[in-house]
């Protein structure tokens, strides 16, 4: 049973920045595709980022320039680094596994494990 469990969320002013943490048991990172997403009230849930079992990344446009996905296989360990953060990055973030590749990859159904969510908050 694959489990997630995220950290590293809360509250700073625009500007700043944030790393947030995913720990995954009971997955090999080094054979599968991991990403972050983000929902913010009243929106759907969007993909953030992405990251390959080669290393290779993906960006979402809202984010690229100013987050750094990365992992750390001997960890089971996903990252997110926020950069520069802004208000409208206000959201509650997931870290998700892919399990399926029928939609694009940013598509919430690609991914079947995710973790309870962590807040963050951007203030201007």
């Amino acid at each position: 049973q694959v489990q997630l469990v995220e950290s590293g969320g809360g509250s700073v002013q625009a500007g700043g920045s944030l790393r947030l943490s995913c720990l995954a048991s009971g997955y090999t990172g080094s054979t599968n595709c991991m990403a972050w997403f983000r929902q913010a009230p009243g929106k759907e849930r969007e993909g953030v980022a992405v990251i390959f079992s080669d290393d290779s990344t993906l960006y979402a446009d809202s984010v690229r320039g100013r987050f750094t996905i990365s992992k750390d296989n001997a960890k089971n360990t996903m990252y997110l680094h926020m950069s520069n953060l802004k208000p409208e990055d206000t959201a509650m973030y997931y870290c998700a596994v892919r399990t399926a590749s029928g939609y694009s990859i940013f598509h919430p159904r690609n991914y079947g494990y995710w973790s309870p969510g962590t807040q963050v908050t951007v203030s201007s």
